[in-house]
Formats: structure tokens, sequence, C-alpha cells
């Protein structure tokens, strides 16, 4: 009797060392791996580029599958755009219907801005929440945990490579790195699984030989997680297919 107690009391005992060895980052990232588990997920982001930014960025909205589609609309201005992608495949919804993003991307030629080809783009360099914060965590330095919420600053090499998103090749030429960068980021666990999680950079770039400061927080919220409603339309299927 005493000899069955003394090894419950070992295995409890090496149960709580167990659990009292994962770090903050690997608590994050299992959180998010946990949302990837799940059947489907929705999810919105928004951006703020500060007070001095001559726009604002309009919502982005997602919904994901597991091993199905993965659906994104994004509002820029008054025009909202659409894609869906299963696998590698990605589809866009253009004023001729939907179309691959290759054949979206047209020949590109002296035209002016081609929404289809900027989907397309958008769509194939996509990270789900779940992927993108395993992304955000190793672009970190230590991350602490308070309560539910996670958080850290981001390392300079990280902060710039965030800064640098969304500014690809222009005019052949690849623009000069981010400078001053840093940055930090959040994460918001319940039950184990990720629920929010919200990224803040700044730094300094430069635009047509003249350098400006950045600024911009993203916002990202998960939610109807196992009861989200995905209806991709026959057509794009079928160029899925």
């Amino acid at each position: 009797m005493k000899k069955n107690i003394l090894l419950g009391t070992i295995a409890l005992l090496a149960g709580s060392l167990i659990a009292a060895d994962s770090s903050p980052k690997e608590d994050v990232i299992a959180a998010a791996k946990k949302l990837a588990d799940k059947s489907n997920y929705s999810w919105k982001a928004t951006m703020d580029l500060g007070p001095n930014s001559q726009f604002t960025p309009g919502p982005t909205e997602g919904k994901a599958e597991k091993d199905g589609f993965t659906w994104l609309s994004v509002t820029f201005n008054d025009n909202t755009s659409e894609g869906v992608m299963k696998g590698t495949k990605v589809v866009v919804k253009t004023d001729e219907g939907w179309k691959t993003a290759e054949e979206a991307g047209g020949g590109g030629g002296g035209g002016g801005f081609n929404a289809g080809a900027f989907m397309g783009r958008r769509m194939q360099s996509l990270k789900t929440p779940a992927a993108e914060v395993e992304d955000l965590v190793s672009k970190a330095q230590e991350i602490k945990k308070d309560g539910d919420v996670f958080s850290g600053d981001l390392t300079e090499d990280g902060a710039k490579a965030l800064l640098s998103a969304g500014f690809g090749r222009r005019g052949g030429q690849t623009p000069p790195p981010a400078t001053d960068a840093k940055g930090s980021v959040k994460f918001w666990v319940k039950d184990g699984t990720l629920t929010k999680y919200e990224s803040k950079v700044s730094g300094k770039r430069e635009f047509n030989g003249e350098v400006r400061d950045i600024v911009r927080t993203t916002t990202v919220e998960i939610k109807d997680v196992g009861t989200t409603k995905l209806d991709v339309p026959e057509e794009a299927k079928k160029k899925l297919s």
C-alpha cells in the first residue's frame, strides 16, 4: 500500500515538473497548434498606421478549414478583393470571374493597379493565424506570461522583417532595409487555445530618397472556432481542382 502511494506521488511530481518545464514561448506555440487542429475558424485583422498616416487600411477577414479551403477578403478604400486557397493553389475573384493567381497576374505591362494580381500575391504569401503566430514567436526575444496574456519584445532582425513585409521589389530593385527597427508582440490564450494576437513595429524606411518614420500595429482576433461556415463558389472550386 505504501509502495503504491509512493509511486503515485512520484508520478504526480514528475507530471508537475514536466508541466513546469514548458516555457511561455512553447505555451504560445502549443496554443497556435491547438487552433490549427480545430476543424475550422475565422479571423479579423485590423491595421493601425499611426496618427500621421494618410490613410487607414480596411480590415482583412479570413476563414480556414483544416486540410480544406482558406478564404480571404481584403478591403482597401471602397474596394474589396476575395481569394481562395487550397494547398498551394490560389484563385481570386475578378470582374471577369474567378481566375488563378497566374491568370489574374496577366502579362504585366504598363497598366494601373491590378487588384487581381495584388490579391493573388497576397494569397500566395498568406500565413493563417496559427502559422503566423509561430513565425512571430520565432522573431521574439523572451516571452513573459501574465495570466492568459503572453508578451515580449521583438529582436531587431525580427522587427526589420515585419517592417519589410509588403515592400517587395520595385522597378526591379529591392528597397533598402528598415532602420531603427523595434517592436513587440502580444498573444491572448484561453483554455489553451489562441484567441487574439498583436504585433507593433516602428522604424524608418526610405521612400523615393526620403526617409520616413513607420509605425504599424496589427491586431488579429480569432472567432467562430468550430462553427465557421465557408461556402466556396463552384467556379472557384473548379479552378482549384
